[in-house]
């Protein structure tokens, strides 16, 4: 049949996603109760986090500090550090570039009391929560055999516990009140394959498990209007990662990868979180975005 001919029969679709079809065929169930992500008429189409609460754990520094900073070059209202330890000079330079934006609130991500409580300070003093980035984690990069339990519990408690407590009391808060929120979970390149420069079993099967969990969460969270995806970064230049980037054999490791044979600036990994966390992305849920200069083979 010519291009021509199938032009000519082809039907023109709705004007919108939501506009029933004449003639519908009758369902054998009811269309489920959920609350839908799709925008509406006058929906900004631009990628930005204006007038959007975001939280994000851990960044007082490092890749939390990094993404902090681009959430606000792409007009995020309000960022919020949860954190253990108290803010450095370079948090505090950041809020001193952008008076009553960023705030710091002292959380234990390991204890859900502690973070229950974090998000209700957030709301009570924005009145809102619009995105929670679970990053907050720690690594040991040391053989398989080495590691005690007391050592596979500290990285199991913060970087699983943790963030499973930081996206529930999100999820909780975004359902009372009506927000059609955005969680992102910081899962890792060693969720999918070894790290050869710094291996950790622990450490990958930490971010493997967030990695996965985000996409049954994505799955259970949709009625709500929530979306759940994960960002698996590269080698970040953080203090994590000194000990692997300053090992003599370094350079010859890197050969191994292929790709961009450097570290990223943190600020790098930082568009892919404002995609997830804006209104650009109402139709992405369940998914984990590599950020990694092509570290191994995805």
């Amino acid at each position: 049949m010519p291009p021509s001919a199938i032009e000519a029969t082809t039907t023109a679709p709705p004007t919108s996603a939501s506009e029933s079809l004449p003639n519908q065929i009758a369902q054998s169930v009811p269309a489920p109760v959920y609350l839908s992500t799709e925008p509406g008429p006058d929906h900004d189409w631009k990628v930005t986090l204006k007038s959007k609460v975001i939280v994000i754990t851990g960044a007082n520094r490092g890749i939390g500090l990094g993404l902090a900073t681009v959430c606000l070059a792409n007009d995020a209202k309000e960022v919020y550090s949860f954190d253990l330890f108290e803010p450095g000079e370079e948090f505090q330079a950041l809020q001193q570039a952008h008076p009553k934006q960023v705030h710091y609130v002292h959380c234990d991500v390991t204890s859900e009391e502690s973070v229950n409580k974090a998000v209700d300070q957030v709301v009570a003093q924005s009145g809102r929560i619009d995105g929670m980035v679970a990053n907050a984690g720690m690594t040991k990069h040391q053989p398989a055999l080495n590691f005690d339990r007391p050592q596979l519990e500290q990285l199991f408690n913060l970087n699983v516990f943790g963030a499973y407590f930081c996206a529930k009391a999100a999820a909780n808060k975004f359902i009372e009140l009506g927000i059609k929120g955005s969680i992102v979970f910081t899962a890792s390149m060693t969720s999918y394959r070894p790290n050869r420069a710094g291996p950790s079993a622990p450490y990958g099967g930490t971010k493997a498990a967030v990695r996965n969990m985000a996409h049954t969460l994505a799955m259970e969270w949709a009625k709500h209007g929530i979306r759940v995806n994960s960002i698996s970064p590269g080698f970040v230049m953080t203090q994590m990662t000194s000990k692997i980037r300053e090992a003599p054999d370094f350079n010859l490791k890197m050969q191994y990868y292929g790709g961009m044979p450097r570290l990223a600036d943190p600020r790098e990994l930082g568009g892919a979180y404002v995609y997830l966390l804006s209104e650009g992305a109402t139709y992405t849920t369940g998914i984990d975005i590599p950020v990694a200069g092509i570290v191994g083979a995805w």
